[in-house]
């Protein structure tokens, strides 16, 4: 039922993002018309973040005139556009960047990304660029430059990003969605502009990761100490039933939780520069706490021993502490993937129906140990 669940989950979450991401091309940029009356020969509608790509090429001098637009832009947001001679990513890249500052002027300057920072710092590029400029109208950014980008250097590795600025310094753009998507091949002879295909492979990665964390430590965990908490009273009719059933949605849940983290350890080793401390933290802890359960089932005593006190205040501590972060650390992923709404509220109705569960059975336990205790069978 588990393994059925996280391929559903999977699925929909990728169709959603395939709706979204096809969703953001609404303005086709052939119809375009800049209000200056530049012209420009070549257009593409990029795929991700509603960013579109003008260009005239010389292909015998190498130059490249490019306007690269953004809609559905604000002062409180910077654009950039880059191509990379090394690689298809963002580290390497050669970035033309623009925002508002404070004082209503447009800044535009270079940019070269050696490596992944909270900010675009201004430097000098690998290739010589002139006529940078930038605009906001009506929505829209727009980055004007002429680049020298070699002869015969007909298809390029381009990026391209938007993200926020604080105090006049424009700051880490998001990682999830579209932002990490927005980079491929761009063909200038041709005018065509294909995905690298990176951005949606840890997208995926990322949404695999966020399934099996939230299915392992943020269903199967609580459900598991359900069957511990609650059936155990039954023990007399039910035998080891509920040890059975406790154990091995505990050991289930613990086998795909290390799965999870496993993919969490891949991603953050794959994403130098991007790390979310409280998550990892968290996630960290929850990872050692399931180890010293699935310790606890080894080091269990028998229920007379005179250290068996000892080991339910460990195993106790530990499992509900390992509960309690486990739901937490659900909503910091929520925080970082971004799904949508629609997937936080449902974890919500959930844990919910959960704890509602939890209290109606609490109740029921307490009215069987009550009545057991006046003598009567139950």
């Amino acid at each position: 039922m588990a393994e059925k669940l996280k391929i559903v989950l999977f699925v929909s979450v990728f169709s959603v993002s395939v709706i979204i991401s096809s969703s953001f091309a609404q303005q086709a940029c052939n119809k375009y018309s800049f209000s200056d009356n530049r012209e420009y020969s070549s257009c593409i509608d990029l795929p991700v973040l509603n960013s579109f790509i003008h260009y005239n090429y010389e292909s015998s001098s190498g130059k490249l005139e490019v306007a690269f637009r953004k809609t559905g832009m604000d002062s409180s947001g910077w654009i950039a556009w880059a191509i990379n001679p090394a690689a298809t990513g963002m580290v390497d890249s050669q970035a033309l960047v623009a925002y508002q500052q404070a004082d209503g002027k447009m800044k535009a300057y270079t940019s070269p990304v050696t490596e992944y920072k909270t900010s675009l710092e201004e430097g000098k590029l690998s290739f010589e660029v002139s006529d940078l400029e930038a605009k906001l109208e009506k929505n829209e950014m727009t980055i004007f430059a002429t680049m020298a980008v070699g002869k015969g250097n007909t298809t390029v590795n381009q990026v391209w990003q938007e993200g926020p600025v604080s105090d006049g310094v424009p700051q880490m753009h998001s990682t999830s969605g579209g932002n990490v998507q927005s980079m491929g091949k761009l063909n200038l002879l041709s005018g065509t502009a294909s995905s690298s295909g990176g951005g949606d492979s840890k997208t995926k990665q990322r949404n695999i990761h966020g399934i099996l964390n939230a299915v392992s430590w943020g269903i199967m965990m609580p459900c598991g100490a359900f069957f511990a908490r609650y059936l155990k009273v039954f023990k007399s009719s039910l035998g080891p039933l509920w040890f059975s059933l406790h154990v091995g949605c505990q050991l289930s849940a613990y086998i795909i939780g290390v799965a999870g983290w496993g993919t969490g350890l891949k991603l953050g080793a794959e994403s130098p520069g991007i790390e979310y401390s409280t998550h990892r933290k968290i996630g960290i802890a929850l990872f050692c706490l399931g180890t010293l359960q699935a310790f606890a089932l080894l080091l269990r005593p028998k229920p007379d021993h005179k250290y068996r006190i000892f080991w339910n205040i460990y195993h106790h501590t530990c499992g509900y502490t390992a509960l309690i972060l486990s739901v937490v650390n659900v909503f910091k992923g929520f925080e970082i993937l971004k799904p949508g709404d629609a997937w936080k509220q449902a974890y919500i109705g959930i844990i919910i129906a959960l704890g509602a569960i939890a209290v109606m059975l609490e109740a029921f336990t307490w009215f069987i140990v009550i009545k057991r205790k006046e003598g009567r069978a139950y």
